[in-house]
C-alpha cells in the first residue's frame, strides 16, 4: 500500500529539513527519516511525493554500501531495523535506542536509516560531469562554469572532458552560494578542502562509470560530509533522485532536453508554470507528482536492478 509522510513526529528531534528529520539515538548515533516532502529552488513545496523517501533511502544505502570502500559514510543501518535484529557488530543497539526503533512505525522505519553522527563540513560538495541546469545559464552568459573559463561552442548537455569540483556553502535558509577553491581553502584548510574535492570526484567517477553500464548517465550530484574523530566520511544522502541529475544514456544528445530520472521533471514544471520562485510555492497537480513518483522508482530499477515497492 503506498503511503505519504509529509513530516515525522518522533521523540528526540534534532532537526528538520527540507527533506530530512532527524532524531537522537544516543550521543553517538542519530536516525534520520527521508520524507516524501520535496523542494525546489530552495523551498519546500506543499504537495509531497507519494513514497518518494523510501527511494531516497534506499538508493542512499545502495550507494553508500557501494563506495564504502572509496570513501567511508555514515551508514550502519538500512533499513533502521536492521540495528535492533543484528546480534554482533556495530549495528546493534541497546536499552531505550533499540526500543525507539522497534516502536518505529512500518511506513517510517521503511524511510529510515540508522547512521553515526558527525561534525557536519558546512559545505555542498558539487561535481558536473555535463553542462546543464545553472552551470549552462552562467556559461551562456560568460562563458564560464563558477568563474572558471570553459571551452568555447559547448552545448547544453555536452560533457566536460573532466569532472568539475564546484562547491557551494551550505544554507539552512536562502540560497547557496558558489564558492572558489580559494574561499573552500579559507573556509575548511587547504588540507581538508583537498580531500573533500579528492574524495567528492573518486565518488563521482566510480558511480558514472557504474551508472553508463546500467544505461543511466549521472550528469551532476551533491555530496555532503562530517567528520567523526578526525575522520572524514560521507554523510546525508548519496546519489539519489533529489540530488542528482540522472539521464537516460541511450537517448543522451547535447543541445536539447534530456530524458531524465529525477528532481527536474518538477523543475521544469515550475519554471512552465511561471512561479516566479518566491514563497508560496505553487501545489504540483496530479499527473506531475505521479510521473515524478514513476521517475524515481524507474532511477532505483534501473540503478540497482531491483524492483522497490512500499513495505518491501
Amino acid at each position: 500500500m503506498t503511503t505519504t509522510i509529509h513530516k515525522t513526529d518522533l521523540p528526540g528531534l534534532l532537526h528538520r529539513g527540507k527533506v530530512r528529520d532527524t532524531y537522537a539515538l544516543g550521543d553517538d548515533l542519530l536516525l534520520m527519516v527521508a520524507t516524501d516532502r520535496i523542494s525546489a529552488f530552495d523551498l519546500v513545496l506543499p504537495t509531497a511525493i507519494p513514497s518518494k523517501g523510501l527511494v531516497l533511502s534506499a538508493m542512499s544505502a545502495f550507494w553508500f554500501r557501494r563506495t564504502a570502500a572509496i570513501m567511508p559514510n555514515h551508514l550502519l543501518a538500512y533499513p533502521a531495523k536492521e540495528a535492533v535484529a543484528k546480534t554482533n557488530g556495530a549495528h546493534r543497539l541497546a536499552g531505550m535506542a533499540a526500543t525507539f526503533v522497534k516502536q518505529l512505525p512500518k511506513a517510517v522505519a521503511d524511510r529510515a536509516m540508522v547512521v553515526r553522527r558527525a561534525q557536519r563540513v558546512d559545505v555542498e560538495c558539487v561535481v558536473r560531469g555535463y553542462i546543464t541546469g545553472s552551470a549552462w545559464a552562467e556559461y551562456q552568459k560568460s562563458g564560464t562554469v563558477q568563474s572558471q573559463p570553459m571551452p568555447k561552442g559547448l552545448r547544453d548537455g555536452d560533457k566536460f572532458l573532466d569532472p568539475l569540483f564546484t562547491p557551494t556553502t551550505k544554507a539552512e535558509q536562502g540560497h547557496d552560494m558558489p564558492l572558489t577553491k580559494q574561499q573552500l581553502a579559507d573556509m575548511v584548510g587547504a588540507e581538508l578542502a583537498r580531500e573533500l574535492e579528492q574524495k567528492t570526484l573518486a565518488v563521482y567517477r566510480a558511480a558514472h562509470m557504474y551508472g553508463l553500464e546500467k544505461g543511466v548517465i549521472i550528469a551532476d550530484t551533491k555530496m555532503e560530509f562530517g567528520q567523526v574523530d578526525g575522520q572524514l566520511i560521507l554523510i546525508d544522502e548519496l546519489l539519489t533522485p533529489d540530488s542528482s541529475r540522472f539521464w537516460d544514456a541511450s537517448g543522451w544528445a547535447p543541445g536539447k532536453s534530456q530524458s531524465n530520472f529525477d528532481k527536474q521533471f518538477v523543475r521544469d514544471w515550475l519554471v512552465q508554470s511561471g512561479w516566479d520562485r518566491e514563497p508560496p510555492a505553487p501545489a504540483l497537480p496530479a499527473d506531475v507528482v505521479e510521473k515524478t513518483r514513476h521517475r524515481y522508482f524507474d532511477a532505483y530499477r534501473r540503478l540497482t536492478g531491483q524492483e522497490l515497492q512500499e513495505g518491501s
